[in-house]
């Protein structure tokens, strides 16, 4: 049952690598000559394991990521562009759900997901990169929210929303109009990528298991109030992370916390 606690590293992917390792799940899309495009199926499959993952147990940060130096290079034109041309309204308003289920589901999974990006980040996939918490790119990546030139809309999945509080409204608007690339450079200067580094799945991974290591409910806290606090005034704010912050000391991490910093050691976490 979904509802219920499972072992997310019994968990067998069919239309993507999955690997759990020190409480760190691996995401890998691998359709590398191809440069991992997602196809009806991928998403649906994504969209299902981020809404498990709240009942993971031994998954405490994700790591996102491509196969063969690519991150994703969106929607696959032969498996869903051309399908898409000869749906009904209905039919294509299941499929735009989805995808925008995709990333309410990666908003609403309490662990911390780390994008690991090379190379080409186009469409969906610049997407995917923007919906997750931490982003790490290398310097040949190319991210580009390309809608506008396939004749949509730069309101894809969430972008007209997240991506001006990201990197702000004037670089947000020029990018979706447009459907340029942003540079890995440019795109560390404006905040999209937290750091460009030679090497971002290993990078990811680091931070991926230091957060891992962490406190598991706190970090949860802080992703939902993250998200959730978009839309209040910031006297709301303040008052939803009073509460936050009363539920989190009655924990017993904060205790161990308190314990450890008063012996003068460092805090091993539990996640209770």
């Amino acid at each position: 049952m979904i509802g219920d606690a499972w072992k997310s590293a019994d968990y067998r992917a069919e239309h993507f690598l999955w690997s759990v390792a020190d409480r760190v799940a691996t995401v890998t899309l691998n359709r590398p000559e191809r440069k991992n495009p997602l196809t009806f199926e991928s998403y649906a499959e994504l969209r299902d394991l981020f809404r498990r993952l709240p009942y993971a147990d031994d998954c405490r940060a994700v790591v996102l990521t491509g196969a063969g130096g690519n991150f994703c290079s969106g929607g696959d034109v032969h498996d869903i562009i051309a399908p898409l041309t000869k749906m009904s309204m209905p039919e294509l308003m299941r499929f735009t759900r989805m995808t925008g289920d995709l990333v309410k589901a990666m908003r609403a999974c309490p662990q911390p997901i780390v994008a690991a990006v090379e190379g080409v980040c186009a469409g969906a996939g610049a997407i995917l990169a923007m919906a997750s918490d931490i982003r790490f790119a290398s310097p040949n990546t190319k991210t580009a929210f390309l809608f506008t030139r396939v004749g949509l809309a730069g309101c894809d999945m969430g972008a007209c929303a997240m991506l001006p509080r990201i990197i702000g409204q004037g670089r947000a608007s020029e990018l979706l109009y447009t459907g340029r690339s942003m540079g890995a450079d440019e795109g560390l200067a404006w905040g999209f990528f937290n750091q460009v580094v030679d090497q971002p799945l290993g990078v990811s991974l680091d931070i991926a298991r230091q957060l891992a290591s962490g406190p598991t409910l706190a970090h949860a806290m802080t992703k939902k109030m993250l998200h959730e606090e978009w839309n209040v005034t910031v006297d709301q704010a303040i008052d939803m992370e009073a509460q936050a912050q009363a539920e989190l000391m009655l924990t017993q991490d904060f205790r161990r916390a308190y314990e450890a910093f008063a012996a003068k050691r460092k805090p091993v976490f539990e996640g209770d």
